[in-house]
């Protein structure tokens, strides 16, 4: 009996510890909470990184009210959600805001999103973030919704060295005010990018594609950065940067609207209905580059190197 008894006990001692190690499929932050609580709405963490370890491969991290919620490293599938008409913050210096490093198969969103590198005036300085969201391996990600500024390299900065194909979704974001690219990509695999209805202003280059990166751009806005608004080129050779753009704008960018090529690698651009005005030159076609015209583009200052007309003829 004792020993049946004594069975018992451990059973209901290992059944509690299971239920507490548990981790939640949805868990929640708030600018009053606290790290120590479960993550519960009723109960809600204080950092992303903290509700992270109590949230299960899949799930989602909510924020219920405004704070800033710190930086945070992604190793498995998740959705970070700073809800809708509040500001959810990641305010970083002297590293990166979220760094995504992700498994062969993970797939993780990031939504509702304000990340602040604190660079400010557009100087170069000691204090701020390197890059706001860093990709460094995993499958799939998803960027909506969010502002990311005053980095010290990249807003998005997307360098995958897993070997692994992947894609990326930039949807109505605005990147602004760092000091390297808007959005950068190079990798040691094929990555595809779509970027729709999202701003790149006042960065060094707005979009910049490298190495193993086909990118298409959609209704987005490439203006007022301070060398180049679209930049496609690969830097190793046997490597491709294709970017496509389609119903954008470049504008007042200080050194070339839009480029392809200038590198080992090949690089190539197509436009469609798409505006390139008041730049220091609308195009600059370097080595091992082409630009593609579909039509229906508008340009002035046609710039340096020849534009490959495919019919219609631009207009």
């Amino acid at each position: 009996m004792r020993k049946i008894n004594l069975l018992a006990c451990l059973a209901i001692v290992l059944l509690g510890t299971t239920l507490l190690s548990a981790q939640a499929t949805r868990t929640w932050v708030s600018g009053v909470g606290d790290d120590a609580n479960p993550c519960s709405r009723t109960a809600p963490c204080k950092t992303f990184a903290g509700a992270i370890s109590k949230t299960a491969p899949g799930g989602e991290i909510d924020a219920l009210d405004p704070g800033g919620f710190g930086a945070l490293t992604i190793t498995k599938s998740i959705t970070l959600d700073g809800g809708g008409g509040q500001v959810a913050s990641v305010l970083v210096a002297g590293t990166n805001g979220i760094v995504v490093a992700g498994g062969a198969t993970d797939v993780v969103i990031i939504r509702n999103i304000r990340l602040d590198g604190l660079l400010g005036n557009g100087s170069n300085s000691g204090n701020a973030g390197i890059n706001g969201i860093r990709w460094i391996s995993g499958k799939t990600l998803i960027i909506e919704n969010c502002v990311i500024f005053g980095f010290n390299n990249n807003g998005i900065d997307i360098e995958k060295s897993d070997g692994v194909v992947g894609d990326a979704s930039i949807i109505n974001t605005t990147v602004e005010n760092n000091a390297q690219s808007g959005i950068f990509s190079k990798n040691t695999a094929n990555v595809a990018i779509s970027i729709d209805r999202s701003t790149m202003v006042h960065n060094n280059w707005g979009v910049q594609v490298q190495d193993n990166t086909k990118a298409s751009v959609r209704e987005s806005n490439a203006s007022n950065n301070f060398a180049i608004g679209f930049l496609a080129q690969a830097a190793a050779g046997g490597t491709n940067a294709l970017l496509d753009i389609t119903s954008s704008m470049s504008s007042h960018n200080a050194i070339n609207g839009v480029q392809a090529g200038g590198n080992n690698g090949t690089s190539t651009v197509s436009l469609n209905n798409v505006s390139v005005f008041d730049n220091g030159q609308s195009f600059l076609v370097g080595i091992n580059g082409t630009i593609q015209s579909f039509g229906n583009n508008f340009f002035t200052n046609a710039g340096t190197g020849s534009l490959t007309k495919n019919p219609p003829a631009p207009q």
